[in-house]
């Protein structure tokens, strides 16, 4: 298991990338009434839980929400459907990097699914472009 900075810096992704993929798979389910993106979405988001499920109680222990620095960052505003989809889009994309690359040293195993994860995030990002 990484160190509890480490464990923070993966909690936090984790919960970027399944925040990010939550608010589309919603648009897609709610909004836009389309589910098979949903389920796909879905899917996404369920594959991050369960690569991270072993670890899921060390995460949330080395979890420090109250003395964030980043918890205080003033939000980027969103004014269209389309802001807030690509935003959350590339919140989860990038995420998704983040676990990636620390993967490579923590879980090697589990860093190729994470690509895989972003990548499909990619090519989720491509069709619903299509759409907006």
């Amino acid at each position: 298991m990484a160190s509890d900075p480490v464990s923070r810096l993966l909690d936090a992704n984790l919960n970027r990338a399944r925040e990010g993929i939550r608010v589309v798979e919603d648009t897609a389910r709610f909004v836009w009434d389309d589910t098979k993106l949903y389920k796909r979405l879905r899917h996404l988001r369920h594959r991050l839980h369960y690569l991270t499920r072993t670890a899921y109680k060390d995460l949330v222990k080395a979890r420090d929400s109250v003395s964030d620095a980043g918890r205080v960052i003033k939000e980027g505003s969103r004014s269209t459907l389309e802001e807030v989809v690509t935003s959350n889009l590339h919140r989860a994309q990038e995420a998704a990097r983040v676990l990636e690359e620390y993967s490579k040293v923590f879980s090697p195993s589990s860093a190729r699914s994470f690509k895989h994860i972003r990548y499909r995030l990619y090519q989720e990002e491509k069709r619903i472009l299509k759409r907006l």
